[in-house]
């Protein structure tokens, strides 16, 4: 959980701006040209909080071209939960209000509904940044929104606007269980492909030593390779984790 506080530094505002643009623009690279400087601002001095600048980025051009204009409905809703409220819709129910007020209303007032709504207040208050609360069973009142978060959250690697039809059409307008489904998604060569740290010991090459201990960091991508290499020298693996 990121907060920001009377008494945090600059260099806080500017990890919570980049935090925000994460969580609600759904992992993008945003380049300076698309960055809200103005509202960046009103956050930096003060003038508006956290929760208003996510309202800002929301309703920016960047969020409404992306998943309100490039995406159906059901799809846009669904994301709408994911970056604002930090969960999966529950049911059908909830996407039907939503889509209704999308319809009836605007745009702007789809998304004010969460932003204004008791949940994100009770939630997230005033000045801490959404984040994914929904891989927690106690964050939501049902069981089903545990596994429901993870056919729309499939980690660092996807960018959610690489995916426009809805992953939870048919469960929730079906009142079923949601699988949890291995992701597919694997960003090659990019920033966002998952890095791991591979410890050794006892490498051929290092007998004279009297401590034996090799440390490796590889992408996912590199990862079979890597372990190949390793092998061939005599070491043991001693743990393999990802890099977070």
């Amino acid at each position: 959980m990121l907060e920001l506080w009377p008494t945090s530094s600059l260099e806080e505002m500017q990890i919570a701006i980049r935090a925000v643009y994460k969580q609600v623009l759904g992992n993008p690279h945003v380049m300076d040209s698309e960055r809200l400087t103005a509202a960046e601002s009103q956050l930096c001095d003060r003038s508006i909080s956290v929760r208003e600048f996510v309202r800002a980025v929301a309703k920016s051009d960047f969020y409404r071209t992306r998943y309100f204009e490039s995406c159906a409905p059901y799809r846009f809703v669904e994301l709408n939960f994911l970056h604002l409220l930090g969960r999966a819709p529950q049911d059908q129910r909830e996407i039907s209000e939503h889509i209704v007020c999308c319809v009836a209303e605007g745009y702007d007032a789809e998304i004010d509904s969460y932003i204004d709504s008791d949940e994100y207040l009770a939630a997230f208050g005033e000045n801490v940044v959404p984040y994914y609360r929904g891989a927690s069973s106690a964050a939501n009142s049902k069981q089903v929104g545990y596994n429901r978060i993870f056919a729309l959250n499939r980690g660092p690697a996807q960018v959610d606007s690489s995916v426009k039809a809805s992953q939870l059409v048919g469960d929730l307008g079906g009142n079923l269980a949601t699988a949890i489904k291995p992701s597919k998604a694997t960003v090659v060569g990019s920033g966002t492909e998952k890095r791991f740290k591979i410890l050794t010991t006892g490498a051929k090459f290092d007998a004279p030593r009297r401590i034996s201990t090799n440390e490796y960091i590889v992408s996912a991508s590199k990862m079979t390779p890597q372990i190949k290499r390793i092998n061939k020298t005599g070491a043991k693996i001693v743990s393999i984790t990802e890099i977070v």
